[in-house]
């Protein structure tokens, strides 16, 4: 009987508690939904080719490959000031018979896309070579024999030497970053980084001023004259130098652990995870402000954490549908993703990133602010 009753006592809270059921049961739907919306759309990936030099048949069945652009460039020069700028994936520049493929390599299947590419546009050109080759070669063969006896006919047969096979064209690989056995893992790392500065900055975060609240801290400093932005203020700063060195611990680790190539600066890399972590920062308090429990905080992770990963850009957006990526804006993760990828793969500068710094910036300043009018709710004073 007295199990039966703690039961009844517990279901009774948790019944009225709207706020954790209506987590407990949206969360997960939430969750598959768009699960669902991520993992069934069109994820084909495309790629931008560059040519330099390559004969118009190669190009011409380059350029018929599905989800395949190929553009043409008048010097190898002009072709790497594109592949820098992003506006291409690769180049294929020909020198005598020989061809030199240079890739961008910050995405491995945009590699793997162009190098099949290539060899299915090569090898379709040499068919198409040789039977031209043959149709002539046999009219040319049909001609002289109508004007020759048959014992002579027979004589140039059995004394024609056998067609030689010209030499496959030598192909070089060159890659901007990494080599041939960079994989997708490394275009995933420097948004992991960012995921993971993110998520456990949230949740130290989240927790520490939750249970300030819940032990009544809260609430006795909210009775003195302090201001509203002081206390905000005291807790970002007394937090964020946790952060600063969980941040620096992240991006050390992942880099020297996991052996990751980084092509630019690695101070850059930790100041854009940085700015990331002072926005976790920001958004943990804020919601902890709507949590009344530890278990509501936690409940809040699938909301918030999940939709980070999906919308980041680890999975590749490229062919979804633009309401898909409309999303992906107002995703924190993506910002400090895409100027850490650039950082590490292409050696780019912080000056190259100023639109992500400037989002994520934004991001810090709107959440202060509605941390500062969020604590009006706890003020009895």
């Amino acid at each position: 009987m007295r199990t039966f009753a703690i039961m009844k006592r517990v279901l009774t809270e948790m019944l009225r508690d709207k706020r954790s059921l209506a987590l407990l049961f949206l969360a997960p739907i939430l969750v598959l939904w768009l699960m669902s919306v991520i993992f069934t759309a069109n994820s084909t990936t495309s790629v931008e080719v560059g040519t330099v030099g390559v004969p118009t048949s190669v190009s011409t069945n380059l350029d018929q490959v599905k989800h395949v652009n190929v553009h043409h460039y008048a010097s190898q020069t002009t072709a790497k000031k594109a592949l820098k700028a992003d506006k291409i994936d690769a180049i294929i520049h020909k020198t005598g018979s020989n061809y030199s493929l240079t890739y961008a390599n910050t995405d491995s299947s945009k590699t793997s896309a162009v190098k099949m590419a290539f060899r299915s546009a090569l090898t379709q050109t040499n068919i198409s070579q040789m039977k031209s080759q043959l149709g002539v070669a046999h009219k040319t063969i049909a001609k002289l024999q109508r004007t020759l006896p048959a014992p002579v006919q027979s004589q140039l047969r059995s004394q024609m030497p056998k067609q030689k096979r010209a030499a496959a064209p030598q192909i070089t690989n060159h890659y901007v970053y990494g080599d041939a056995n960079t994989g997708f893992f490394d275009k995933m790392l420097p948004i992991l980084m960012g995921f993971f500065v993110f998520f456990f900055v949230f949740l130290i975060s989240g927790m520490a001023l939750l249970k300030e609240r819940t032990s009544g801290t809260l609430s006795r400093l909210l009775a003195t004259p302090v201001k509203r932005y002081e206390i905000v203020f005291g807790y970002m700063a007394s937090y964020g130098i946790l952060a600063i060195f969980q941040t620096i611990l992240i991006v050390m680790a992942t880099i020297w652990m996991l052996g990751v190539e980084v092509v630019g600066s690695v101070f850059n890399i930790i100041v854009i995870n940085l700015i990331l972590a002072l926005v976790a920062l920001a958004f943990g308090i804020l919601l902890s402000t709507f949590a009344n429990s530890e278990f509501q905080m936690v409940q809040f992770i699938p909301v918030v954490i999940i939709p980070q990963i999906f919308f980041s850009g680890i999975i590749p957006m490229d062919a979804m549908a633009s309401w898909i990526k409309d999303i992906s804006y107002i995703i924190p993760i993506k910002y400090s993703g895409d100027a850490v990828t650039g950082i590490m793969m292409q050696g780019k500068n912080l000056s190259s990133f100023g639109l992500d710094i400037g989002v994520l910036l934004i991001f810090l300043v709107v959440l202060t602010i509605l941390n500062v009018e969020g604590l009006k709710r706890y003020r009895k004073v």
